[in-house]
């Protein structure tokens, strides 16, 4: 039989407790709430990092082949790959899909309003998902043999608001080159993503138009954007892809796009560990707290087993029991009032955001099982170790002195 696992069950279950008691209760508690605001914290973190990565993947790409010239206008210059060097990219293994895109600044003209924008011309190879899921309004373009999507366009809420525009209402826009030319476009949708920057500047189109508006030939692009599969990759993925395309051209990862978002969402992660290392020593101290707290309550019980013969280390495993049962239902506690109010805003977005400073309108979540493991785990390790100071307590003691304590 193990001894001391039985002597502390019966410590545990069915001693008689004074003002341990209490202090037991607040060691729980303190650790169920520690578990629980890091499971939050970590799930909120990767949520919210999640849906803004999105958002830039989603509009951008993941890399951006262009060419590589001191352009600095928001127009590309044009580029154009064979079909060996498409090939290549998609046969790599970590890419997903490849599209063409280009750019021409414009301006619309409408209800006594005009607005700079960004016209932002797609083809029929052009991945519509992300598209689809951020419209409010109508649908994503039509690419017929034809027309290739024609005069169809997609603007976003903020402009459509801006511009008292709604879903089939058309408009004339204006480009500036020689000589000015102007196109009269239909609402095909209406797209809210969230992000200001984005909503104010962009429109999305047919790629073909602009081929025309420039006098291009049919395999003329602006760039192209290639959708990876291990985001984690994305730095040697660009790489090697500005190695398969010409010397003209180079790739840029959209961490370099656009890096002061992602230079932001990179600080975030020293919000997560600060909260870690907070909530992480207060459970500490707690559990220290208590542990000591029931060595002294239970002195006589030392001095009497230490009286008998029974050694240091037996005598500590007994605490070290009581220790691990107070450590498990404090995470009992914790990972079910985490969990339970993780899927309660994963599914309801009960808890909202102002949409406009954070780029989307909930808090987002997001965790994986073995976030939750890790969590668990640090925890139960941190607090055993950090419990054997106070047990160092008992090897103090003299048999003697502890049996007439009172």
């Amino acid at each position: 039989m193990n001894f001391p696992y039985f002597l502390a069950k019966r410590i545990t279950f069915l001693g008689k407790r004074t003002f341990s008691k209490l202090i037991v209760r607040i060691t729980i508690g303190a650790i169920a709430l520690a578990i629980a605001a890091i499971i939050l914290s970590v799930g909120v973190l990767r949520g919210f990092k999640s849906e803004i990565t999105g958002k830039q993947r989603g509009f951008f790409g993941d890399i951006i082949v262009l060419r590589y010239d001191l352009n600095n206008s928001y127009e590309n210059s044009p580029i154009a790959l064979d079909s060996l060097q498409l090939d290549s990219v998609r046969n790599h293994e970590n890419v997903v899909g490849i599209s063409s895109f280009a750019t021409k600044p414009g301006i619309i003209n409408v209800n006594d309003e005009v607005e700079g924008v960004l016209l932002k011309g797609v083809d029929a190879g052009y991945d519509q998902r992300y598209l689809k899921n951020i419209l409010v309004e109508g649908d994503t373009l039509n690419f017929n043999k034809n027309e290739g999507a024609g005069e169809q366009i997609l603007i976003s809420k903020y402009l459509a608001n801006r511009l008292m525009l709604k879903v089939g209402d058309d408009f004339i826009m204006y480009f500036v080159q020689q000589p000015i030319r102007k196109r009269k476009f239909e609402i095909k949708g209406i797209y809210n993503s969230g992000s200001e920057e984005l909503d104010k500047v962009y429109v999305i189109g047919s790629l073909n138009l602009i081929r025309r508006l420039n006098n291009l030939d049919s395999t003329a692009v602006g760039g192209y954007e290639v959708r990876i599969h291990d985001f984690s990759k994305l730095q040697q993925t660009t790489n090697e892809i500005d190695d398969i395309v010409p010397v003209d051209m180079h790739a840029v990862s959209i961490r370099d796009q656009v890096p002061d978002i992602f230079q932001w969402l990179d600080l975030l992660d020293m919000n997560t560990t600060i909260i870690f290392i907070l909530v992480t020593l207060v459970a500490i101290i707690n559990m220290v707290s208590a542990l000591l707290i029931t060595i002294l309550e239970r002195t006589s019980m030392i001095g009497i087993l230490k009286a008998l013969g029974f050694h240091n280390t037996g005598v500590g495993r007994v605490f070290m029991y009581n220790a691990l049962y107070l450590i498990g239902v404090g995470l009992l506690l914790g990972n079910f009032i985490g969990l339970g109010l993780y899927f309660f805003q994963d599914y309801t977005h009960f808890f909202k955001l102002d949409e406009q400073t954070y780029y989307i309108s909930y808090v987002a979540v997001k965790l994986y099982w073995t976030d939750i493991v890790l969590i668990n785990i640090s925890l139960v390790v941190i607090g055993m170790l950090a419990l054997f100071i106070p047990s160092l307590l008992i090897t103090k003691i003299s048999p003697i002195r502890a049996i007439s304590f009172k």
